[in-house]
């Protein structure tokens, strides 16, 4: 399938071709501090498949419980997370999937790192739920 993408402010953007059957979720506590929420949906794209169209993402070297260094990149004027990728073999990028224009169409299919998943994030459907922000509550 073929995607599209950048951050928030527009200074990075990309395309890649993916296989949306190799969606996933992270549960790693790392993925919950590098994204300020609960978990991080990704897609991998070969380093073939996965191409900078415009901006220079800032990256960011973290080891991994594995040992394993990743590169993380994400916009330098926004911060928007867009992908990780291994230091040493860059043969596959994780893009992150909330940069995705066709984010809508990739469902995770799998989940990863559920040790350290919190409970409470996947049961929320019985929350109360606003199509927008609540009047005269700021949306932080």
């Amino acid at each position: 399938m073929h995607i599209d993408g950048g951050c928030h402010c527009g200074y990075i953007q990309y395309e890649a071709e993916i296989d949306p059957a190799k969606v996933g979720i992270c549960h790693c506590t790392d993925c919950q501090q590098l994204t300020g929420s609960v978990y991080r949906v990704t897609v991998p794209a070969t380093k073939d498949n996965f191409k900078l169209l415009k901006g220079d993402p800032k990256i960011y070297i973290k080891k991994a419980d594995s040992g394993v260094k990743r590169a993380h990149g994400f916009c330098p004027e926004c911060g928007t997370p867009i992908f990780a990728t291994s230091v040493t073999n860059r043969e596959v990028y994780g893009v992150r999937v909330g940069t995705v224009r066709q984010r809508a169409q990739l469902p995770p299919q799998r989940q990863a790192w559920c040790r350290s998943k919190l409970e409470w994030a996947s049961n929320i459907e019985a929350l109360p739920q606003f199509d927008k922000s609540e009047i005269g509550r700021a949306h932080v």
